[in-house]
């Protein structure tokens, strides 16, 4: 399994509407999709402007395989309803998932 993990900055006044409109547009695109395991919303308590969204894949090659103008079709959906000033990108991280048997 492979993490892709996102955090944005986010207005605190528009961080509910950020993970409601999160969930509507670009959970239910990248659902499509296969390879797609699901996807979390961590907050911090400390920092009420941070977003992170942990979203989980079965292999790197399916998350690397969603089309680059449906992620840029997906952004300007986003970006419309949330407005582009209201939150901003502030790290990518990518973690392999390992098990071990016991």
């Amino acid at each position: 399994m492979v993490i892709e993990w996102l955090e944005f900055t986010v207005v605190p006044e528009v961080r509910e509407k950020f993970i409601q409109v999160d969930r509507e547009i670009w959970t239910a695109t990248l659902e499509k999709f296969s390879g797609f395991l699901g996807k979390e919303v961590w907050l911090d308590p400390n920092r009420v402007d941070r977003v992170s969204l942990v979203i989980r894949w079965q292999t790197r090659e399916q998350w690397k395989s969603v089309p680059q103008e449906v992620l840029v079709q997906t952004e300007k959906a986003f970006e419309k309803q949330i407005g582009k000033d209201n939150y901003e990108y502030a790290n990518m991280r990518e973690y392999q998932v390992r098990k071990f048997r016991e």
